[in-house]
This record gives C-alpha cells, sequence and structure tokens, in this order.
C-alpha cells in the first residue's frame, strides 16, 4: 500500500460518510488485493496499475467482482468526493 492510496481511501470514507452511504473502502497492496476477491463488492486499481488491469479483471471474475482503474485526476488529487462518484457511476453500474 502506497501513502496516496491510504490518504485516498480515507478521504473516500470521510466522503462516503458525509454523503450517507455506507461504504467500506480500504487500500490495499498489489499483492494483497487477489487474496481480498471473495470478501469484497469491487476492486479498483491505481493508475499506475493500468496496464495490469486484464488480469485482475481475470482474478475478480471468479467471483463476480467488477474491477476499474481510478482515473488519474481523482488518485493525483487524492479526491475522495471524486472516488464515491466513481464508484457509484462506474464500479457499481459493472
Amino acid at each position: 500500500m502506497g501513502m496516496s492510496s491510504g490518504f485516498l481511501a480515507t478521504s473516500a470514507r470521510k466522503a462516503a460518510k458525509k454523503l450517507g452511504q455506507d461504504y467500506k473502502i480500504e487500500a490495499r497492496s498489489e499483492t494483497e488485493a487477489t487474496s481480498f476477491l471473495s470478501s469484497i463488492d469491487g476492486l479498483l486499481i491505481g493508475p499506475h496499475y493500468a496496464q495490469k488491469l486484464p488480469a485482475f479483471r481475470e482474478a475478480a471474475s471468479k467471483f463476480n467482482v467488477p474491477v476499474d482503474v481510478i482515473p488519474e485526476e481523482i488518485y493525483g488529487t487524492l479526491d475522495g468526493r471524486g472516488l464515491v462518484g466513481f464508484i457509484n457511476d462506474s464500479l457499481l453500474a459493472q
């Protein structure tokens, strides 16, 4: 887990709470991510892992878990509210 991911997750948890959405948002390392697939509803990866999206989607498909890449503008600015919006508009729509 990088510090940016942790800060973004914290910001998104606060934003979700303010918006009245009951989301459990956690940052995990690349190696940990796949071990949680059986117990999560969605997986977002940082833009620096975009080239690995097909591999993450393949692993997650066995658990019917949608996977997407966090947009750079959300990740780079640690925009928690933007991430919650992205979850609502993109990840949950898959």
